[in-house]
């Protein structure tokens, strides 16, 4: 980090502001295999606070053959260096979510739970998500797959490291034999009604054989608002969006 950055940080932690420091360690990168960019993800996090003055960190360990945080490789390297520092200090962690399916698709929104369930298993407090498509897609990002995260996250609560462990085998060998063909999926536009800001029937359906799918992995989520998300799809006041 430069001067400028430096004097930015000043500014912000003498004006009282939040301050968020953001890493993405790349797996298969300058730092290694996964032990490596383990111990990588934990040495940023702490100096996100010691160095910086972070408020809370924001992480992120991106594949670099895929450019997700749900391969196998880096949910473990989250999952690992969250228990860690989670484990030994109070520090507010938080971290980023990039599927590599887009919206209005199973993968999508199963590849957002799998990783929701690390995330909450590990002790992250923060959830940041979801930018389907790798985050890298213009318009391809809505507030479904954030709710299933929600959703899966608060499913998770209460788990067992060993039942987490079974759940994601299950998750991720169902999503990453489809990473090189996965469906990029549809735009905001196409997956919401933009006057409304309410999902289509069609991501409705979607998002329902996801967690039909899940809940056969056993995995059931229970949703906010049954009888009402769910029942109706056609008459927009039965939404609660």
């Amino acid at each position: 980090m430069d001067m400028t950055g430096l004097n930015m940080l000043a500014g912000w932690t003498i004006s009282g502001d939040v301050i968020m420091i953001e890493q993405m360690p790349i797996f298969g990168g300058y730092c290694g295999n996964l032990e490596e960019t383990a111990i990588c993800d934990v040495a940023t996090t702490l100096a996100s606070f010691g160095l910086f003055s972070g408020n809370f960190h924001l992480d992120g360990p991106i594949h670099i053959r895929w450019g997700t945080t749900m391969a196998k490789e880096t949910l473990a390297v989250a999952g690992h260096a969250c228990a860690a520092v989670d484990n030994n200090t109070d520090l507010l962690l938080a971290n980023q979510y990039y599927p590599v399916a887009g919206p209005c698709t199973e993968m999508g929104l199963i590849e957002t739970a799998a990783q929701a369930i690390c995330d909450t298993a590990s002790g992250r407090e923060l959830l940041s998500g979801s930018a389907v498509a790798k985050g890298v897609v213009q318009d391809k990002t809505t507030g479904m797959e954030a709710r299933v995260m929600g959703e899966a996250a608060a499913q998770t609560a209460g788990m067992k490291i060993p039942e987490v462990n079974e759940l994601l085998k299950k998750f991720t060998g169902w999503y990453e034999p489809q990473y090189t063909c996965a469906d990029l999926g549809k735009t905001f536009q196409e997956c919401y009604d933009v006057k409304t800001v309410r999902p289509t029937k069609e991501y409705l359906e979607v998002y329902d054989k996801a967690l039909a799918r899940m809940a056969d992995w056993g995995f059931e989520i229970t949703p906010y608002n049954t009888g009402v998300m769910y029942g109706g799809y056609d008459d927009p006041k039965n939404y609660t969006y």
